[in-house]
């Protein structure tokens, strides 16, 4: 207990940085649709977000080796700050991907110091409920971020004001806690074909998990305006995925360590496709049942990221744990780049139902693909399945151990 209470300033500022910066993906959607720009400029928005967020990725561990975790955070959550304020003094699609690109890069680099700072403080024996308590912090404040759009008024400098109002309040936690700075870890080494080289399947599964959960967040907004959401609506639409998706991280974990996890992770694409159909079919039975669908989609889709993780992690060794989950975070953020520019470019020209069509392709893919690796070589023996958030390439430190129980 004491240890956590411990940490109360490092989730206080995650919880105040989560909403300041997940509220501005919807609100910047919302807004740009407002203020006259296509979907495929608000598309590229969501895209400038991922790729801001993999150049932070990269950059902030060495960031933090020169200049220490606090002044890393505050540099940068000054970075996102500026992004969000300045939103409102320039009105045109280009110049708002780049404020998107400082804060992504923002959102990667606090979460690094953030994530560096537990693994630095945490022990073998206190791993596991500092790790639970941090995800669920996590995703307590991902929900509230989509809430919190509830409230915003599209497109008005008071809404991006009290972004960044709460992205500057999370600098005052951590920046003024008595925790004495941990030590830099040496910045994980980015070896992208590792992780097909261990497993293809599970490279293949972080790619099409960065394309579906990048389309929904960043584009679904476009699709809740086309199929009549108002925005309170659509920030009840977008809660419902994540709310769906936490749910689902139970079952999940059961099923991958009680069976084949290739057949775990063909079936919780077979349940995408159905969940994609549903939430199509159930676009026109109201606000209740656009939920419903909301939420079914998240249940299905949210479990392939960490599936595949602990798939790739079965054919590696202690070693290889840091190095390997970086590169899967590196597959995950080429998918969730390239998705939101393709899914709002399809939406303009072929409709709403367009970016259900594109993650239903997408994951029939990865169940062909996956029926074709099963016949190339046997299963292997399971690692724990460990719930894996895509957030930086250090998170396989914070993980420690726990697959290797």
């Amino acid at each position: 207990m004491r240890l956590l209470i411990s940490f109360t300033a490092l989730f206080l500022s995650l919880i105040l940085l989560q909403i300041g910066s997940g509220g501005l993906i919807p609100l910047d959607a919302i807004s740009g649709l407002g203020l006259g720009f296509s979907k495929a400029e608000v598309g590229l928005l969501g895209s400038a977000h991922f790729f801001g967020f993999f150049i932070g990725c990269w950059w902030a561990p060495r960031l933090m080796g020169s200049i220490g975790h606090s002044r890393a955070f505050a540099a940068f959550t000054a970075t996102g700050t500026i992004g969000i304020l300045a939103h409102m003094l320039v009105i045109d699609p280009l110049v708002w991907a780049g404020f998107r690109v400082m804060s992504g890069l923002c959102v990667a680099g606090c979460y690094t110091v953030i994530e560096s700072w537990l693994q630095a403080k945490v022990t073998n024996e206190t791993r596991g409920r500092a790790f639970g308590v941090y995800r669920m912090v996590d995703m307590g404040a991902s929900l509230a971020a989509q809430l919190f759009i509830s409230v915003l008024e599209p497109g008005s400098y008071v809404s991006y004001n009290l972004l960044a109002l709460l992205c500057c309040a999370a600098l005052l936690p951590l920046t003024i806690t008595r925790l004495k700075q941990p030590e830099t870890p040496a910045a994980p080494r980015l070896r992208p074909m590792m992780a097909w080289q261990r497993s293809p399947l599970a490279a293949a599964g972080v790619v099409v998990s960065g394309l579906t959960a990048s389309a929904f967040r960043m584009v679904g907004p476009v699709y809740g305006v086309e199929v009549g959401l108002t925005a309170d609506q659509i920030a009840l639409f977008l809660a419902a995925f994540v709310l769906g998706g936490a749910l689902s991280q139970i079952p999940a974990g059961w099923i991958a360590d009680k069976y084949d996890r290739r057949w775990v992770l063909i079936a919780f694409s077979a349940a995408g496709i159905a969940a994609c159909a549903a939430t199509v079919a159930l676009s026109t039975g109201g606000t209740a049942a656009v939920m419903l669908g909301s939420a079914l989609f998240g249940f299905a889709t949210f479990p392939i990221y960490s599936v595949s993780a602990a798939h790739a992690h079965d054919y590696a060794d202690s070693s290889e744990r840091v190095e390997l989950s970086a590169a899967l975070m590196f597959l995950y953020a080429v998918g969730a780049i390239a998705s939101p520019f393709v899914v709002s470019e399809l939406i303009a020209r072929f409709g709403p139902p367009a970016m259900f069509l594109f993650v239903s392709a997408a994951h029939a893919v990865l169940i062909v693909f996956g029926l074709q690796r099963m016949m190339r070589r046997p299963a292997k023996t399971r690692t724990p399945y460990v719930y894996s958030p895509r957030t930086t390439f250090v998170i396989g430190r914070l993980l420690g151990r726990s697959r290797d129980r």
